[in-house]
């Protein structure tokens, strides 16, 4: 799926009634049916229940206008609080208030702030509440009776449904306009925005539910909104097929280098990773002081036992790595390496002259950040965190974390790999300026070791076959699904780094048991 601008939604629906037939009227029915459905869905029958709708000016209020009547169909008793005048309203927004007057429904306005004693009773009268006061196409602050609505809204403990987006919310940036709604269930028309799947934005949302309401997939192409947002459907394509005669050569042989003295569980942890992405062969090369622990750790992997002279990599320990590397896939690089300069040495050498797909993380970052001209050396996947990502483009975090999407574009375009930005809403890029923004995983995953995981996972899955990008995206997608998993069976942190590895078989199935099934939201 994609995840479009305001200005891209608004010219996707431009030319869906344009070039496609399929009026606005059409496409606003569609938005508030799918509403009402994923209302059914989160939060059970809505017959009987008191739902406070509140309107603003545009096309927004007027996807408010059709939930409100169609919530009376299904035995809601559903009531309006517009705050602008109901003679501005115009276009579609309009025709529905007309359908709407004839309907047994209450249909009040509140213009003025001193009005707010009798809104804030009957919101503690009600059993749900939506927000349709603004949608994407907001420019300007909040202020006067808008804002102290939204502020009522705020303070309800009652679920608060949000159309399209939450009231406040800048579209494109996720930052609140003087202030914004903070929705239980945000029900976003054609294509997720920008502010629905990153911070800050993600904070307002709450459940997001993308609803369908007719847009063809060209009309999205010929706008050219080109962003993807992973999901289920688009991951399940690229999970390895295990034919019935297939065996462990048929999987790939990972050679993964991490580990030194003091950081032990980072070649574990990769090497975990690995093994649970499916790999058919994992083999860990790491100093031979800790051959029994990572045997003993994880007896299912192969070890290279290195001789780490001095706490550090040397030429010999170089050459043996060259020869390990012979006939393996894929190779995974950096967890727990350490920084000293003889290992960066080698390192960089590494990259430079080992043809197959690497993956490089960690103390693997830290060692290249310095000679970033030699990045361009094959198929490579970097995964850094802001820190690492800081050392690496030589820039502040604060820069980087303001403009991750950006960056992350800008950095794999110059240097020439396919860059992994962890993080809230991990940004992956390729150089050829593809980019992805995963919507997985959770706060939980705030912990040490989460990172090597990933790395062997990345490994393992190019060992596999896959391509940079399609290793890059589906890891990430079910290494944060994994955690997603932990928390939804009711442990929300505390997890480790090797539970969530336990857990990504049963990401793995989720996503391969997936059928898209919903339309319209229903």
């Amino acid at each position: 799926m994609k995840i479009a601008t305001a200005e891209q939604m608004l010219l996707c629906d431009r030319l869906t009634s344009a070039e496609y037939g399929i009026p606005g009227l059409e496409l606003m029915e569609n938005a508030g049916r799918g509403t009402v459905a994923a209302m059914v869905h989160h939060f059970g029958p809505l017959a009987e229940r008191k739902v406070m709708i509140f309107t603003g000016p545009g096309n927004n209020g007027g996807d408010g206008l059709v939930i409100a009547r169609l919530l009376l169909e299904q035995g809601a008793r559903p009531q309006v609080v517009s705050l602008v005048p109901l003679e501005k309203l115009q276009g579609d927004a309009a025709r529905n208030l007309e359908r709407v007057k004839q309907l047994a429904m209450p249909l009040y306005t509140c213009l003025a702030e001193d009005e707010l004693s009798w809104v804030e009773r009957l919101v503690a009268e009600s059993d749900l509440l939506v927000d349709a006061l603004f949608g994407t196409g907001l420019r300007s602050k909040i202020t006067g009776v808008f804002a102290a609505v939204i502020r009522c809204l705020n303070a309800s403990p009652l679920p608060v449904v949000a159309v399209d987006i939450p009231s406040g919310l800048a579209s494109d940036t996720g930052i609140p306009q003087g202030v914004s709604v903070r929705a239980r269930l945000t029900c976003t028309y054609g294509l997720p925005k920008f502010a629905q799947v990153e911070p800050p934005g993600k904070e307002y949302v709450g459940l997001l539910e993308v609803v369908d309401i007719g847009i063809p997939a060209e009309a999205v192409e010929r706008i050219g909104v080109k962003v993807e947002w992973l999901d289920h459907a688009a991951m399940k394509g690229l999970i390895p097929e295990r034919g019935l005669a297939s065996h462990k050569g048929t999987f790939g042989h990972l050679l993964a280098l991490a580990g030194s003295v003091g950081k032990g569980g980072a070649a574990v942890l990769c090497g975990l990773g690995a093994a649970r992405s499916g790999a058919g062969l994992v083999t860990i090369a790491a100093p031979k002081t800790l051959n029994g622990v990572v045997q003993g750790a994880l007896p299912e992997a192969m070890t290279e036992a290195l001789s780490f002279s001095q706490h550090c990599l040397s030429d010999t320990d170089y050459e043996q790595l060259l020869a390990a590397a012979h006939g393996k896939d894929a190779v995974a690089v950096g967890p727990g390496l350490g920084t000293a300069e003889e290992t960066g040495q080698v390192v960089r050498k590494l990259y430079r002259e080992l043809r197959q797909p690497m993956v490089v993380d960690a103390d693997g970052l830290n060692l290249l950040a310095g000679e970033v001209a030699v990045l361009a050396a094959g198929l490579r996947v970097l995964t850094p965190h802001p820190g690492e990502m800081s050392r690496l483009a030589g820039l502040s975090t604060l820069e980087i974390q303001g403009n991750r999407r950006a960056v992350a574009a800008d950095f794999a375009k110059r240097h020439g790999v396919y860059l992994v930005l962890k993080g809230a809403a991990t940004v992956i890029a390729a150089p050829d300026g593809r980019l992805a923004i995963n919507p997985t995983g959770n706060p939980g995953m705030a912990a040490g070791g989460m990172g090597d995981v990933l790395t062997g996972l990345i490994g393992g899955l190019l060992a596999q076959g896959l391509a940079p990008w399609e290793a890059s995206c589906l890891a990430v997608y079910v290494h944060g699904l994994a955690a997603d998993r932990i928390v939804r069976a009711g442990h929300p942190f505390g997890f480790l780094a090797s539970e969530l590895a336990a857990e990504i078989p049963a990401a793995f199935q989720e996503v391969l048991e997936f059928e898209c099934t919903m339309k319209n939201g229903e």
